[in-house]
């Protein structure tokens, strides 16, 4: 007996010498060649079949294989991407192409969508939607997990505040940057807070204290609270036409989130060790699995905790203003819901996406000297019924403080009437598209409702403040 004999039945690598072993073995103990080529053939036909006895070594080695071979078959990516559409899209970057079109070719995926606000971001890029069977992908929703926006309006003239009373209450009611948090005697709690969810996992478990520390707090970049102006063309949710007083926020889901996505990303991605390169942090988890379960528990408390963090916001500077708001609006877009799509339920994923089903409200903000819009979504299908989340990024941070100075950001925003605390120069103005390019090329997806202008802005200190 010898290796050729093997290599003919269609045993490879390691398996090859583990064959030729027990083999020999077989003829040591007087066995013709044709009973231990018939036998051999039937291992690796079936090695589950023969884990015991002379063949085990090689069963072991086989079934490694087998199991190596399946993982890439489920793992392998499309020869080329599903078709989706773009709207806008001569705002779209080609880097968020490239990168949805790797998201396009996931044996998960069913259907995609680019934003016009869409750029480039970790895995699917920002203004990216995906809709996947039966898997979420930690990646997909993001880092800031439930990211989202809360808008109230009162009945009083816009002009009812002064700029140093709106900084005053800015600086006294809200909280900006990683790790910052109310005084412990300052913090309200939150039926979130009382939850029995955490307690079902040890992350939750661990991480309850970190997001009762910082709840009704914001972080950095470009979350933000603004006071300004909202305008109603047309009487609207019980609201008259006219130009009101009006909150706007921007905030997420804080140390809690990301630490929630770090974890489900790092696990994927050992689930998925054979994934292309290209789509490493595309790596999913099976919602029929025990990983899958625990992550989009996580995903979704992180959803209400985040969207508690506005209420927490609006309520403090609502009792301070001694206002009860007559319109209020809010959604989250970093997300995955459980949504129907040409007749399946599909996993949909919105990576700074707002949702846009028909009559859904949602808000799309422009930048710290441009307006906002509350919008009405229409529940267009090709864009799996969704809407832009905001302005989207034509600079990069790095790229907009090596490219842009300080006088003219400063400049910018005394042309536009805006009181700036905080901020830096990678969130200005000028490193965002123009708000009003994004709104028209999503007619089709949503009617606009009325515009906030934003007058005194605060947000977390950037790398250089404006």
């Amino acid at each position: 007996m010898n290796g050729k004999y093997i290599t003919k039945l269609g045993f490879t690598n390691k398996s090859i010498g583990l064959a030729l072993a027990a083999a020999q073995l077989r003829e040591a103990a007087g066995l013709e060649r044709s009973a231990i080529l018939d036998e051999l053939s039937k291992v690796k036909a079936d090695p589950a079949g023969f884990q015991s006895g002379v063949y085990a070594d090689l069963v072991r080695e086989l079934l490694t294989q087998q199991a190596h071979t399946d993982l890439h078959a489920a793992d392998a990516l499309r020869s080329a991407a599903l078709p989706y559409a773009q709207f806008g899209a001569a705002l779209i970057d080609q880097g968020a192409r490239d990168q949805m079109n790797v998201a396009m070719r996931l044996p998960i995926t069913r259907a995609g969508a680019l934003m016009p606000d869409a750029h480039v971001g970790y895995g699917l890029p920002i203004g990216g939607v995906l809709a996947a069977e039966n898997a979420v992908i930690p990646y997909g929703v993001g880092v800031d997990i439930g990211c989202s926006m809360r808008l109230s309006v009162f009945a009083v003239p816009a002009d009812t505040l002064k700029t140093a009373e709106a900084l005053a209450l800015l600086q006294k009611h809200t909280r900006f940057g990683a790790g910052v948090s109310f005084e412990r005697r300052e913090r309200i709690g939150h039926d979130v807070l009382d939850e029995a969810v955490w307690d079902d996992q040890p992350i939750l478990r661990r991480l309850h204290d970190k997001a009762a520390d910082q709840i009704g707090s914001s972080g950095s970049g470009n979350h933000f609270a603004e006071f300004g102006s909202f305008t109603l063309g047309q009487s609207e949710l019980g609201l008259d036409a006219g130009t009101y007083l009006a909150l706007l926020t921007h905030s997420g889901s804080r140390g809690f989130g990301a630490q929630v996505a770090g974890h489900f990303t790092k696990l994927a991605e050992s689930l998925h060790p054979t994934l292309h390169p290209s789509a490493k942090k595309l790596a999913w988890l099976s919602l029929d699995s025990e990983e899958g379960q625990a992550y989009w528990q996580a995903m979704n408390l992180a959803g209400r905790y985040a969207l508690a963090n506005h209420e927490q916001i609006h309520a403090r500077i609502a009792k301070a203003l001694g206002q009860t708001p007559a319109l209020s609006a809010h959604n989250s877009h970093n997300l995955a819901w459980k949504e129907q799509v040409g007749g399946s339920e599909l996993i949909v994923h919105r990576k700074g996406a707002t949702p846009a089903a028909a009559g859904q409200l949602g808000l799309i903000p422009g930048s710290m000297a441009d307006p906002g819009y509350l919008v009405r979504g229409k529940g267009h299908a090709p864009s799996l019924a969704s809407a832009s989340h905001g302005a989207g990024r034509q600079l990069g941070r790095k790229a907009a403080q090596n490219t842009l100075s300080k006088s003219e950001v400063s400049a910018y925003l005394k042309d536009k009437g805006v009181t700036l605390l905080g901020g830096g120069i990678d969130e200005a103005p000028q490193a965002y598209k123009r708000i009003q390019d994004v709104i028209a090329a999503q007619s089709e997806l949503v009617d606009v409702l009325g515009e906030f202008r934003p007058k005194v802005v605060r947000m977390d200190s950037g790398s250089e403040d404006i």
